[in-house]
């Protein structure tokens, strides 16, 4: 078993014995989210720490996209919720990138993919291999994207 996944469910433990509702839940949620990626596709595997690494990523995205519907639904009371939950979620997650730093690894995956002669759409799916790798779970994808096409003068 992961060790990430393993800290989940202590934390799941020390935060239902605190009577914690929102920390407990929200564990408890994530937990789920982990298991059902174990037991997708065609056989049972175990999950790396990245790979929970990975649906800790997409369950944040989904309180944080929540709490913009929340927000703009007039809801502020459901949108806290959402934004608490993300606060548990974000404590297991790796430290977010700076737009900074996202921004001198776009620029120098596009430097080393502009220098193999590629251009537009092709120049920008090998600059996002590039990218990707080195900011998953660090950094939001859509913005990285925006980042990749501008640094392409793909605006």
């Amino acid at each position: 078993m992961s060790a990430l996944k393993d800290t989940i469910k202590s934390d799941l433990t020390t935060a239902m014995k605190a009577r914690d509702e929102v920390t407990s839940a929200t564990l408890r949620m994530v937990l789920t989210a982990i298991t059902n990626e174990e037991v997708s596709g065609k056989e049972a595997r175990e999950l790396s720490d990245d790979d929970v690494i990975t649906v800790l990523g997409r369950e944040a995205k989904k309180r944080r996209e929540a709490a913009e519907a929340y927000d703009a639904a007039d809801r502020p009371e459901l949108a806290d919720r959402e934004r608490a939950e993300l606060q548990v979620i974000a404590g297991y997650l790796p430290q977010a990138l700076s737009d900074g730093e996202v921004r001198s690894i776009v620029e120098a995956a596009v430097a080393e993919v502009t220098a193999g002669g590629a251009s537009g759409g092709a120049a920008m799916g090998q600059v996002m291999k590039i990218v990707q790798p080195q900011v998953k779970g660090r950094a939001d994808g859509g913005v990285v994207a925006g980042m990749v096409k501008s640094a392409l003068g793909m605006d």
